[in-house]
C-alpha cells in the first residue's frame, strides 16, 4: 500500500471555527453550530448525543473518542458531519487557507 493525497473537489466543502477557550474567540452560537453538525457516520439521522465539543476543550470523535483542543486548533466539519481537526501548526502553515 502506498501513500496517496488527500483532498476536497471544492473550495468551500468544510466549514470551520477557530479554538481558544482562553479568549472569547469561540462564540456560544459557533460552538453550538459545531455541535449540531458533527454527526456519527454510522448513525447521522440520530441526534441524541450531538454534544461533540464543550468548551473544557474536548472533542469526541464519533465511536472513536476524545482529543484534547489547544488554543489556536482548528475544528472543522465536512458535507457528511465528520469532524476534521487542524494543529495551530498546520493551520498556519501555508497549505491551508481560511478566513
Amino acid at each position: 500500500m502506498a501513500t496517496r493525497t488527500l483532498g476536497t473537489a471544492a473550495t468551500t466543502t468544510l466549514t470551520a471555527v477557530p479554538w481558544n477557550a482562553a479568549q472569547t474567540v469561540l462564540l456560544p452560537a459557533d460552538l453550538a453550530n459545531v455541535q449540531q453538525h458533527i454527526l456519527n457516520d454510522l448513525q447521522p439521522l440520530d441526534k441524541s448525543t450531538n454534544t461533540w465539543v464543550s468548551y473544557n476543550g474536548l472533542l469526541m470523535i464519533p465511536r472513536r473518542g476524545q482529543i484534547r483542543l489547544m488554543p489556536g486548533d482548528w475544528i472543522a466539519y465536512d458535507s457528511t458531519g465528520w469532524p476534521i481537526v487542524l494543529s495551530s501548526a498546520a493551520a498556519a502553515s501555508a497549505s491551508w487557507v481560511h478566513t
